[in-house]
């Protein structure tokens, strides 16, 4: 696991490519980022499987309701299956760009 940390963002980046190890160390961790818009990559799993993914839709919901963006980057899926509490892009400039347009949004009171 590697942690990045840029202004308001961090990004967390999968390097050992098995997702549900990966899905249980964030979890433990979860306290030391939960004040922080997250991207977290999973682009280095290329075996990634849509129950990979699910198991990030709780961390998501508790993430949404402290009123932060929680991103998750992959191109080895299908974007249409992906539950609508999740938000997944292909690349990392394209998460930067959803948290930036999230943060506009929530300045503005939606």
């Amino acid at each position: 696991m590697k942690v990045e940390q840029k202004g308001h963002t961090t990004t967390i980046r999968n390097t050992q490519g098995n997702t549900a190890e990966f899905h249980q160390k964030l979890y433990h961790e979860y306290n030391s980022f939960k004040l922080q818009n997250l991207i977290v990559d999973l682009s280095h799993d290329k075996a990634l499987t849509m129950d990979d993914i699910k198991l990030f839709l709780e961390m998501s919901k508790l993430h949404k309701k402290a009123k932060k963006s929680f991103v998750l980057v992959t191109d080895s899926i299908n974007f249409n299956d992906v539950p609508s509490q999740i938000l997944v892009v292909p690349t990392q400039l394209e998460a930067h760009d959803i948290i930036e347009m999230e943060e506009i949004e929530r300045d503005l009171g939606f």
